[in-house]
């Protein structure tokens, strides 16, 4: 479906009236509904089969629309200046009187918020008068949705809609920053953490895995095919998928290459559609060679070592 005037006219009509819809983002799909009804949202948790304890991130247009529902501080306005519309998550202090639905936070008095670089998703959140909760378009525990044949593909006929923007062109998560007292990672993503350390002025402690979240994923299993992965590995096993990073002069059937020159960017936005592949072509296990630990490199490890957790 090419995007059109009446496609964000029709997706509008089914998010005003309480449904989940599909949209594109540029990290990666989303499970998208009205962050100010718990009606919506809950239809959300539902569809995802997602634990409630797990908080949604909260899509905005602008500055001014997010100040409604959250207190901002200094290190958010650093941030945003330099890396919004994009990548980066921030968690910050909601409101008294927000009208976020409490399914979307757990209860808690944070949420994660975003400001979409995606065109389409944009022009979508300008017609609206309520911000979108949105997070990935995927059955919990599974592999993000990176084009709209994905979301189909993850809920077939349980969602009333798709807007179809492309296939996605980070293809990771966003970085998910808690700006509620000092700095911290929550999630590696699409935005090298060094660049937001450069902004701020210093070190960031990672608390991936923490035990209480505040954050969306932080789950041990998390990004997973559904069939056993392994990191790593110099030589896979007979009738395993092998995923390397960079392209071979060996060209068998059950190589996949994430890049053609060992690119992080690349190799970064082919992930879970590499991923995808290899399941959809019936391979009862994945070996994945080292991938380098620096910059994406770093998110790609984090997204395998979770979805190796199956």
């Amino acid at each position: 479906m090419k995007f059109n005037q009446s496609n964000i006219k029709k997706a509008k009509k089914y998010l005003d009236g309480d449904y989940c819809i599909g949209v594109p983002t540029e990290t990666v799909y989303g499970l998208a509904a009205n962050a100010y009804s718990n009606i919506a949202v809950k239809k959300i948790f539902l569809l995802k089969k997602r634990p409630k304890t797990n908080p949604l991130i909260v899509h905005y247009s602008n500055i001014s629309d997010l100040k409604r529902d959250c207190l901002i501080n200094d290190n958010f306005i650093k941030l945003y200046k330099k890396f919004s519309p994009g990548p980066i998550t921030y968690i910050l202090k909601l409101k008294k009187d927000s009208k976020i639905s409490n399914v979307v936070t757990n209860k808690e008095k944070n949420l994660a918020v975003r400001f979409p670089k995606h065109k389409i998703f944009k022009k979508l959140l300008n017609q609206l008068n309520y911000p979108l909760a949105a997070p990935s378009a995927n059955i919990s525990t599974r592999l993000s949705a990176v084009q709209a044949a994905d979301v189909k593909e993850e809920f077939g006929s349980k969602i009333k809609y798709i807007l179809d923007g492309g296939k996605c062109n980070i293809g990771l998560e966003s970085t998910i920053i808690n700006l509620i007292k000092k700095p911290s990672i929550l999630r590696l993503g699409g935005l090298e953490v060094a660049k937001i350390e450069k902004v701020l002025g210093k070190k960031l402690n990672l608390n991936i895995n923490p035990k209480s979240k505040i954050g969306p994923g932080q789950s041990q299993l998390h990004y997973s095919p559904g069939i056993p992965l392994k990191t790593n590995v110099k030589k896979p096993k007979k009738n395993e998928a092998f995923i390397l990073i960079k392209k071979r002069k060996v060209n068998l059937d059950n190589y996949f290459y994430l890049s053609k020159t060992n690119n992080l960017s690349e190799a970064a936005k082919n992930l879970y559609a590499c991923l995808r592949r290899v399941k959809n072509k019936g391979f009862k296990s994945i070996a994945v060679e080292k991938i380098p630990k620096t910059g994406l490199g770093k998110t790609i490890n984090d997204r395998l070592n979770r979805a190796s957790k199956y």
